[in-house]
């Protein structure tokens, strides 16, 4: 490998690190605020949000910048939002897993996850919808696979 492509390489990890850092910090402090099942449930659909008007936007009006979009999409969403969390959080109800707390009913270990997902692909929607504004009322979906 040339010099350059490592420098390169090196600056893509430290955007993507920097971006990392941001989102898992801010994953702490609204877990600090809002409780973990609240907390997680309000970082995932969040991040499903900016990351469906990201990934649209590019489509739309592709205004934002390789760099930018691995910083916000790779490095801050991906420590923002959590699907480890998420799993973990539904099996123990909240509680961390070595206190034994878990969901005292199954329906709400199943309600749990239903919320966060629907609100998960009514975000990425409602994110389409915010990119399409931007891109001038354009509302047609893209063709092939979009990307983050």
């Amino acid at each position: 490998m040339s010099p350059s492509t490592v420098l390169a390489r090196l600056e893509t990890a430290a955007i993507v690190a920097i971006g990392a850092f941001a989102g898992a910090n801010l994953r702490f402090a609204v877990g600090d605020v809002a409780g973990s099942l609240g907390g997680t449930l309000a970082v995932n659909v969040l991040a499903s949000l900016l990351l469906g008007f990201l990934v649209y936007e590019t489509y739309y009006t592709p205004a934002i910048s390789r760099k930018a979009k691995l910083l916000v999409t790779t490095g801050f969403l991906s420590s923002l939002s959590t699907y480890s969390a998420f799993v973990l959080e539904t099996t123990t109800g909240g509680g961390s897993a070595d206190n034994g707390l878990a969901f005292a009913d199954p329906m709400l270990a199943i309600g749990y996850v239903g919320a966060t997902y629907a609100l998960g692909f009514a975000a990425v929607l409602v994110g389409r919808w915010f990119a399409s504004l931007v891109g001038n009322g354009r509302d047609e979906a893209p063709t092939g696979g979009a990307s983050a």
